[in-house]
């Protein structure tokens, strides 16, 4: 769920939660089978963005992944730069949160013909949703699917001859957990209402359960909806925040479209822990790269709880460790993304791989983690990333991905042997070959001489066996941390459970954490974040010292 500058996320009660994994996995989720109304007809009514075969097309036939964020634009419409930001993280889509005035005052026609311009403007295919149907049927205050296709048709004159660059999703997770079967029947009002109307874009639909469908009510009907379309111009949007915190739940859910044929994206999705559970984001996002499925992830900035602000104060230079997790991170945006072909970006017509990159040299050698720099490559188009590959023997692994020459790769063993490639990518995906390799053996730990630094720790919120915390390490020195272990100690038997900015290694109340790989350069006058779960018991004191790369701190 997503309210008014909030990121309040509403969770099913204990019991029903408890039973989570039987109702994913076996009850009340239906069968889809291969969807087979629309695929061929689709594709000769569309004039731009539209579904075949269970996939995502322009309107030239090229496949398009939606790789971006969510922008909550109608609580902060002065926040007019953020679109150009996000683009510049690298993001093909953004979609951005509008009222259709029911809850929140009503965005014009006007002001959403200026969004769709902005987008245009800055190369992104913009996902357009009505936010006042949020949690329908639970929520009071909630609209309803009816009246968000009425604004939409209110809006027809905007929207018409955008094909291309809009896509219309009619409604913000319409349905809370209140008899969420009754999801179905609006939701193919909806469409049809807006196809009576005359729209031909692909129309996108949330799922109930606040989104996250963890009754399997979209799974189930999926079928019906997408064969109710006539176009068949129509993709399902699930909302992955703690329900899905296996990777099984993650990987089979979205396998049941995919293999049904039915077109999906993962729509919003979070990836801190909140007190209802710990997404897995990184399965998430693993996942839609492996099966070539979109993600946008919640949100740009402006969250009340700011665990979910990609960027802090809408400031594109200071990313948090979730920003620089999806922009920055393993099969995140700067990796996998690629500018619609509508404006020129990944043209089939651009089979040049971009050359060699030069043999990567090593620096700030440390236990757990390596700063690498190579020579860049060049291409015709141009090159957009590099992805770094330890190579052990005749295998590689994908260990970080960059925008720039320059990578850290964190999470090492210290005092062992690697051996590091980097291939270069441009905008059509095409690859280079792989660089030569460099060897390196790190540190066997022990102290930084010159590091100057402070820890912050602060409870973010507590329940009855376990709690959320967070580590602010600020550099105080005069010259930048590459790579760093943060040592602590609990003294009450708290236990680290999962850890977002960092690999935690525990031995009794000793606690060493490793950056991840958009953490572990730290400017001088700088800070990371770094945020975790752990269990409890009657007593959770706070830490009282903090040492890094066994440099004393001070506390904050």
């Amino acid at each position: 769920m997503r309210t008014t500058r909030s990121t309040t996320r509403r969770s099913p009660v204990t019991a029903l939660l408890a039973v989570l994994a039987t109702l994913l996995g076996i009850v009340a989720l239906g069968t889809l089978t291969p969807a087979t109304a629309h695929a061929q007809s689709a594709g000769a009514l569309a004039t731009g963005l539209h579904i075949s075969d269970g996939r995502l097309l322009e309107g030239n036939g090229n496949d398009f992944i939606m790789r971006g964020v969510n922008h909550a634009h109608t609580w902060y419409p002065g926040e007019t730069q953020s679109l150009a930001d996000i683009k510049a993280l690298g993001a093909n889509t953004v979609r951005v949160v509008l009222s259709d005035g029911y809850r929140w005052s009503e965005n014009s026609p006007a002001e959403v013909a200026g969004i769709v311009a902005q987008c245009k403007a800055n190369r992104l295919i913009c996902v357009l949703e009505v936010h006042d149907t949020t949690g329908y049927g639970e929520d009071a205050a909630a609209g309803t699917l009816d009246q968000a296709a009425d604004y939409w048709i209110s809006l027809k004159d905007v929207l018409a001859g955008e094909e291309n660059y809009v896509i219309i999703n009619i409604g913000n997770e319409p349905w809370g957990n209140t008899n969420p079967e009754g999801w179905t029947a609006p939701t193919i009002a909806a469409v049809q209402k807006l196809r009576n109307a005359g729209f031909q874009h692909t129309i996108m639909v949330d799922a109930p359960n606040w989104g996250q469908d963890w009754q399997g009510v979209m799974r189930a009907n999926a079928q019906s909806v997408y064969d109710a379309d006539s176009t068949g111009n129509l993709i399902f949007s699930i909302h992955m925040y703690s329900v899905y915190n296996t990777a099984q739940k993650v990987t089979d859910y979205l396998h049941a479209f995919v293999d049904a044929g039915l077109p999906i994206l993962i729509g919003e999705f979070g990836g801190p822990a909140d007190q209802y559970g710990d997404p897995d984001e990184d399965t998430m996002m693993a996942t839609a790269e492996q099966l070539r499925l979109g993600y946008l992830a919640w949100s740009w900035s402006g969250n009340t709880d700011p665990i979910l602000d990609l960027a802090i104060d809408f400031d594109p230079s200071r990313l948090s460790s979730w920003g620089q997790r999806i922009f920055n991170g393993v099969n995140g945006i700067a990796q996998t993304s690629k500018e619609a072909t509508v404006y020129g970006g990944g043209s089939s017509a651009d089979t040049q791989a971009p050359s060699t990159a030069g043999t990567p040299t090593a620096s700030a050698v440390a236990a757990t983690s390596v700063t690498l720099t190579w020579t860049a490559a060049t291409d015709n188009v141009g090159v957009t990333g590099y992805d770094i590959v330890r190579v052990s023997g005749g295998s590689e692994t994908t260990v970080a991905a960059s925008a720039t020459n320059t990578a850290t790769v964190t999470g090492l063993t210290a005092d062992t042997a690697y051996a590091f490639a980097v291939y270069a990518r441009d905008a059509a995906g095409n690859r280079s070959a792989r660089s030569a390799t460099v060897n390196v053996t790190t540190d066997k730990g022990g102290s930084t001489p010159g590091v100057g630094c402070s820890v912050g720790y602060r409870v973010v919120g507590e329940w009855p066996d376990g709690f959320q915390g967070e580590l602010t390490i600020r550099n105080t020195g005069a010259t930048t941390i590459n790579g760093w272990t943060l040592a602590f100690a609990f003294a009450n038997g708290q236990t680290v459970t999962n850890m977002w900015g960092g690999t935690p290694t525990q031995s009794g109340g000793a606690v060493s954490v490793a950056p991840a790989s958009y953490t572990s350069t730290i400017p001088a006058g700088g800070s990371v974040t770094v945020g975790f779960t752990a269990g409890r018991g009657a007593t959770n004191t706070a830490p009282t010292a903090f040492a890094l790369s066994g440099t004393n701190c001070a506390t904050t």
